[in-house]
């Protein structure tokens, strides 16, 4: 089965304040935060084929799911819910240092 994946305008927008805080660190230089940004895109892509494999967010909400996506030291953690049998819907996107996505 194959799920259709969509961001939330809260997703999309937590993407570009990521990439946007990659460059500022960087000074200008794009290599890091694209290689962030393709890293993250590959891993919410396996969520069409995997969604259910992520770990649970909150044991309350079974279809509310986390994939934590590994880059360097740290990485990112992609807060999803599983909306149907068709399709999952990304709502957040974080820096695993950030605590404010729940």
């Amino acid at each position: 089965m194959s799920y259709r994946i969509r961001f939330t305008e809260e997703a999309r927008a937590d993407l570009q304040r990521l990439y946007g805080f990659l460059i500022e660190q960087a000074q200008g230089d794009p290599d890091t935060a694209e290689r962030a940004l393709a890293g993250i895109s590959h891993a919410i892509a396996l969520l069409g084929a995997t969604p259910v494999s992520c770990r649970k967010a909150d044991p309350r909400h079974p279809f509310l799911r986390e994939r934590v996506i590994g880059f360097g030291a740290t990485g990112y953690v992609a807060l999803f819910e599983i909306e149907n049998d068709r399709t999952v819907t990304i709502l957040a996107v974080r820096h695993q240092r950030e605590d404010d996505y729940h």
